[in-house]
Order: C-alpha cells, then structure tokens, then sequence
C-alpha cells in the first residue's frame, strides 16, 4: 500500500516580536526588535497510508493547524521533507493542489453573496471537472449530504450546519484522494455531526479516500479514525491506534458515588489512601467522581472503605472516556511509546 502523506524531520519556526516599553523604547524598536524563536512544529516525522483515516490531535498551540498548512502547501516548512500525494507542497502548487481537498471549519471556500450551486460551478471550472465527472460523482455527494434544497441560496443565508455541509461537499467536487479536515464539524449540532461522519466514512469505503482530520471532538476520532497521532508543544508524543492508546492508559474505571451527607475531599483521600484514585467533585448534589486503575481488586477495596464510612445514596461505574484518557496523557507528560 503506497503513502499519502510522507513526513521527515518537518520543522517550523516563527519570529514572535516583543515591543519596549515607554516612549524610549518605541524609539528603539525602530531601529532594533526584540524577539524570540518559536518552535511550532519541532522535527516531527510520519506516514499515512492511502486510504487510512488518522485523527491528529493536540491541545490548542500543539501545531496542528500549523501541519496542515505545510502539508497543503500555505506554509512553507522550515526544515524537513513532506511529499503529499508523491508531490511537494510548495513548490508543486498547481498540479498538488488537484490531488486534495480541504475544509477549515473557521474559513469559507464558497463565495458569501452568490448561490451555493454557482460556487460549486466556479469551482468545477477551477478544477477543470468535466461535466460527466462532475454529475456522476456530485449527485452522490448532495444526496448523501442533503443539500439539495440548500444549492440556490446564498451562503449568507446558512446557517452553520447548513454551510459545512456545503463546505464538504466544495472541497470534493474534484473528487481528491486525500481530504484535510481542520475542525469540520466546530459548532454543528449532534445530527449534523452524525450526517458527516457517516458521509466521511462513505467515500472512504467508496474511493479509498485518505482522511487526515485535527479536531478537539473526540466523539469524531473515535467514530471514524483507528489510529491517533498526538501532538504536544510541536512534537508527537503518541502515533498509533486508538484501542492501543485506550487499552494503555485506559484502564481505569470512574465510580460516581452520590452521599446522603457530603464529605470533604481530604476525608475521601485519606480513607483511600494507597489506592490508585483520584477524587474529583461531581455534578449533582453530594457527589464524588473516584477515578480509578482497575488494578486487582482496587474496586472492590474502593467501595469496601468508603461505605465503611460514610452512607451512600447511590453509586455508578464507568469506563472512563477518551477524553479523559487523552487529558490524563497531557497532564502525566507521557511520551510515545
């Protein structure tokens, strides 16, 4: 199976200017800047697999964003290598930039004041897609997306979910083997989120279509994405699957326990004291969330010391989320592995 995305070493760097204080200052920064090197992106290497659908996720300053604009050629890198596609960004504009798609759930590809439909024919024309292609691979694609309705109306006139809809639909009119998804789905509503995904997963089974997607909803990795690349301060600190990831960090249970009387936190760390817990308040009135390594009979002990103390209205397990798998790996500085 060939390589989509190709990554060797890739770095980026960016000047951050500082200005002096006062009018005496000012005057100097006319003449010399104060400033800094900041590693956006620091040396990171990897391959995705045509066809494969990676999440790439970090929090925000990991430089996500900031990848995706040097693998779809906007920024130049620093150092490194990147072939997308067979082909270098940057300096094979033109010709690369037939062979992707992109979508940046915070910026528009379609023409504000215009209908929806004649966005999608000056694209068509942009990318040179006959009128044969454009038919028989469009159709598919509005039916599937339900925009239909939506084609002779200004994009002004949409409302979010009804514009990114519209915006994926753009970014496939030349039906490219490889799809950016910056943050698609920031802001949509939960059936809207659902239509795309099922729609992303789709054309992935229908064309092979790769799929490189950064988002801060994991709801979206986990529906569509087995392998994860984790991103922290520029480098990966994590590149594999997603079960792995959980399986790894995320054995651990959460135990809601809701009391008749609350009791303090140094209470609950003290009579657990020895146990892999952590105690964190709950939602609801006299709740405490105990998350838990499912180590042994850890649970059960758990549960023994703190009803030996204190009366319990109600208790809950839970596997523990990916999100919170994903928080507890920031929060521990856990490098690949």
């Amino acid at each position: 199976m060939t390589n989509a995305i190709e990554v060797k070493g890739l770095r980026k760097e960016f000047k951050a200017y500082s200005s002096r204080s006062g009018l005496k200052g000012a005057f100097r920064d006319l003449f010399t800047r104060n400033y800094k090197v900041l590693k956006a992106v620091n040396d990171i290497s990897f391959t995705v697999k045509q066809g494969e659908m990676v999440g790439y996720i970090g929090e925000n300053g990991a430089g996500k964003s900031t990848t995706i604009k040097m693998l779809t050629g906007i920024l130049t890198p620093t150092s490194g290598e990147i072939q997308v596609n067979g082909m270098n960004p940057h300096k094979e504009r033109e010709q690369f930039t037939r062979t992707i798609g992109v979508v940046f759930g915070q910026r528009s590809q379609l023409w504000w004041d215009i209908a929806v439909q004649e966005s999608f024919r000056l694209l068509k024309k942009v990318y040179k897609v006959s009128d044969e292609d454009y038919n028989n691979h469009m159709e598919h694609v509005i039916r599937t997306l339900d925009i239909g309705p939506l084609l002779d109306k200004p994009v002004r006139k949409l409302s979010l979910g009804q514009r990114m809809r519209c915006e994926l639909a753009a970014a496939l009119i030349h039906n490219p083997p490889l799809l950016f998804l910056d943050e698609p789905t920031i802001g949509l509503d939960v059936l809207v989120k659902l239509k795309i995904r099922q729609f992303l997963k789709e054309i992935n089974e229908k064309y092979n279509t790769t799929i490189l997607l950064t988002t801060h909803d994991l709801a979206d990795i986990e529906a569509l994405c087995e392998r994860v690349v984790m991103l922290d301060e520029g480098n990966i600190i994590y590149d594999g699957s997603l079960q792995k990831l959980r399986s790894n960090w995320g054995d651990m249970k959460q135990v809601i326990f809701e009391f008749t009387k609350e009791p303090l936190q140094e209470q609950l760390q003290l009579i657990t004291q020895g146990l892999p817990v952590t105690w964190v308040r709950g939602d609801r009135l006299n709740s405490w969330v105990a998350n838990l390594e499912n180590k042994g009979d850890s649970m059960s002990q758990l549960i023994a010391k703190v009803a030996a103390k204190y009366e319990i209205a109600d208790l809950s397990i839970h596997e523990i989320s990916t999100e919170e798998v994903i928080r507890n790996i920031y929060e521990e500085g856990v490098v690949n592995g």
